[in-house]
């Protein structure tokens, strides 16, 4: 791919997520723009959710925390990773991250093939 293609494709594809202070080789940057003609076919509004349980120690003792992570792909052209757990013993808590940066979207992507 030559230096003007591929500014052409970094631009299209920086009009819907962060690709500042990305490096993209010639790959990377043809999968982000497939996402991106596709999303609203194939991503937009899906989720997946995994859930497991794990034991761990405190000072009070053993305890199994049950947690629940979820990912959805926003409206906007992105990704909400969602972080529940609840503890045997009452404690729980949660976070939620919204990405939308280049690097951690084609990493995501790569790490579910």
């Amino acid at each position: 791919m030559d230096r003007n293609e591929k500014k052409r494709l970094r631009d299209r594809i920086g009009e819907y997520m962060d690709v500042s202070a990305t490096r993209l080789t010639d790959q990377e940057a043809l999968e982000l723009a497939w996402f991106v003609d596709d999303y609203d076919q194939t991503y937009r509004g899906t989720s997946h959710t995994r859930t497991r349980s794990r034991d761990g120690w405190s000072s009070d003792g053993r305890y199994t925390r049950h947690e629940t992570f979820t990912e959805t792909f926003t409206d906007e052209i992105g990704i909400r990773f969602d972080y529940v757990y609840q503890d045997d013993d009452g404690q729980s808590g949660e976070s939620s991250e919204q990405v939308t940066d280049a690097r951690r979207i084609i990493d995501y992507l790569r790490d579910r093939r």
